[in-house]
Formats: structure tokens, sequence, C-alpha cells
């Protein structure tokens, strides 16, 4: 434990995970969170998922509470950020870590309903969430955002959907740092690149039909850094720095997370 967020109230969203061999992005940052002090309301729309993460921080004497709750629903919104400030008074960090791209597919081939899926859950479970918490943040005069985009908003990729949702979620993020920094709010993108986690693992490779071991091999060969995956906790560090007063003097950046994947753009 250390005391890089001691004294901070910080909101995971998502904070469960798909089932796996390895952790996720948001169970991996309310952990780290929670070891450098922060009190943390682990929000995921799985509650039993949730709960798993909030026991584990309790395990190693940190202190979370875990929270139903759907991120694209406005009121549920409203509801979990009154929830925080009812228990711990503040919120000091929002990180929003939903994200789907089931059933995407590339531009001739998507389905409308498809798109609209991803494309309303990809960007409500940030829109919403931050709706709720600024009027608390503004308020305190002080708050950090942290949305989880990904590479493929800036690199190539098929499937069409999911990147337009993840630029999207980019521009909006940096509309929230502007209009926000008069309030001391801070607003950053984290944009990871191929990932070893539940999600992108067991996730593709039940959808594709593919050897797990056949699609680590495949996307740890495309990694520029060591030809090896990143894993949750670069994702959750990299959170760490941002949901910190380390980075008190920024806002509106989009950070890559990537191994060096996003640096071949040109």
């Amino acid at each position: 434990m250390s005391d890089r967020l001691a004294g901070k109230v910080a909101i995971v969203v998502g904070a469960g995970q798909t089932p796996g061999d390895t952790i996720g992005n948001g169970r991996a940052t309310a952990i780290l969170f929670a070891r450098h002090g922060a009190r943390v309301l682990c929000v995921d729309r799985r509650g039993e998922s949730a709960a798993e993460t909030a026991a584990m921080i309790a395990a190693e004497g940190g202190e979370a509470i875990a929270i139903e709750a759907d991120a694209t629903d406005e009121a549920a919104c409203r509801s979990f950020v009154a929830e925080a400030g009812k228990r711990f008074t503040r919120v000091d960090v929002l990180h929003n870590n939903v994200g789907i791209g089931a059933g995407d597919d590339s531009p001739s081939r998507i389905e409308a309903a498809n798109w609209d899926r991803i494309m309303a859950v990809n960007l409500k479970s940030a829109v919403l969430p931050c709706k709720a918490v600024l009027p608390v943040m503004r308020a305190q005069k002080a708050g950090s955002i942290i949305n989880i985009s990904s590479v493929a908003a800036v690199c190539a990729t098929p499937t069409i959907a999911y990147k337009a949702s993840k630029a999207a979620l980019n521009a909006y993020t940096q509309s929230l740092a502007v209009g926000n920094a008069k309030y001391g709010i801070r607003a950053n993108v984290i944009m990871p690149g191929l990932m070893n986690t539940p999600m992108a693992i067991e996730g593709i490779s039940a959808a594709a039909g593919v050897d797990k071991a056949k699609l680590i091999e495949m996307r740890d060969a495309m990694v520029p850094l060591g030809a090896k995956m990143g894993t949750a906790w670069d994702v959750a560090y990299a959170a760490l720095y941002l949901a910190s007063d380390e980075a008190r003097f920024v806002t509106g950046i989009a950070l890559p997370v990537d191994g060096g994947q996003s640096a071949r753009i040109g």
C-alpha cells in the first residue's frame, strides 16, 4: 500500500469482469486504486462480479463497496454517484471502463442493430456517469475523469462500430476536459492496445472459434515492444497516474498504452 490516492474516493464503472484466466482492466484498476489509498465504489451491471472485486479489495485491507448498475441508464448513474456521496461525502475520481464489440463488422457488412448497440453502450456508459458526477466535482472544484478508449480509435481495424465509438469517446473527452478545466476538473483518455484480458482472449476465442493459445500467440506477434501483449495492470498503472495529484497539470490527453502499436501510424 502507498498514499498516492490517500483520502480520495474513486468510482470505477465496469469494475467487474468477464470470467477468464487473467484479470480485466476494470478490476485491476479498482484494486490498484485501493492499494494506493482510495476508497472505491465498484460499479458493474453484474452485481456479483462487482462484489467479487470489492471482496478482493477488502481482503487486502482496502475499503470498497459494490453497486449493481447499468451505466447506460441515466437514473442508475445518478443513483450510484449519490451513493458515493452518501457513503464517502465526495467523488475525486471517475473511471469509465465499459465497452463492447460483439457483433461488429466491416463497413459493408455491419448490421444497423449492432452498430446502434455498440455505439450506445460505448458512449453512453461514459457520457451518463460523467453527466452525473460533474455537479459534484464542480462543487468540489476538483476531480479526475478517466475514460477507457482504444488504439482502435487511431489505428486501422476492420471492425467499424468499435473504432467509431472509441474515436467519438476521444473527442468527447477532449471537450469534457476543455469545458471543465475552469472548475479544476481533469479529463483524460487511456487507449489500450492489444491486452491479455478475459474480454479480449476468452471473448474473441469464443466468438471466432479460435484456440486461446493460438490467439495469444497471434496477438503477441503484433506488438512492437517485446512481442508481448500488455496486461490489465499496465492500464491500471496508467489510470493510477492520471487519477493522482502527480497528473495535476495533465488534462485532455489520449494516452496510448499499447507497446508501440500506435507509433506505427504514418
